[in-house]
């Protein structure tokens, strides 16, 4: 399996994050770089998703961004990144994230975070990829997700239990190089999922 090139980081757009995610954020951001690795993300200056960018950028490294017109009006795109590609829909914007990142860090972040993840995990569990999905898990920001509504979903039939080994939770920055260094591949039978 091939070392990790590209990172792509999901997170929030909002100003209004607490400042020990902020902080998650620039520390993802300059450990990226600092492990040579590209970062992909969406694009923007604000929020957690412009912290991540100056973080890699402070450190040297190289960030690549994905914005569509409509965001790029309203929220504005950031212009000091290496690469700054304007799409024309959300669902190209992922696409294009997805092409260019060999694994996926969750930040904490609003609906738009959880529709990138949550689609990221959806074509890992039929079979369209074996990226490493890591939620980081600050101040335990995740955990009334997966710690109910998962279960509650495996429970309820609709997730199998084995699907908890499509991503992987961690608790500190400290933790994601090891995370991304032991990516697998999961061998799981797709099909059981419906049979």
């Amino acid at each position: 399996m091939r070392k990790v090139e590209s990172v792509c980081v999901y997170c929030g757009s909002s100003n209004h994050a607490k400042e020990i995610f902020k902080k998650a954020a620039q520390d993802v951001g300059s450990l990226i770089a600092r492990n040579k690795m590209r970062l992909v993300y969406g694009g923007g200056y604000v929020g957690l998703m412009g912290i991540v960018a100056n973080a890699a950028l402070h450190e040297g490294g190289y960030v690549q961004g994905f914005m569509t017109n409509f965001l790029d009006q309203y929220e504005g795109g950031h212009r000091s990144i290496s690469e700054l590609h304007i799409v024309g829909t959300m669902h190209e914007r992922k696409q294009r994230m997805f092409e260019n990142s060999d694994a996926f860090v969750i930040l904490p972040g609003g609906f738009g975070t959880l529709d990138e993840a949550f689609e990221m995990m959806t074509w890992k569990q039929v079979g369209l990829h074996t990226k490493a999905i890591i939620f980081l898990n600050i101040e335990n920001y995740w955990g009334p997700l997966f710690d109910q509504f998962v279960d509650h979903m495996i429970e309820s039939g609709f997730v199998r239990n084995t699907d908890k080994a499509l991503f992987s939770i961690i608790n500190s920055v400290d933790e994601l190089m090891h995370e991304l260094e032991k990516q697998s591949v999961s061998k799981e039978n797709v099909a059981s999922k419906w049979f």
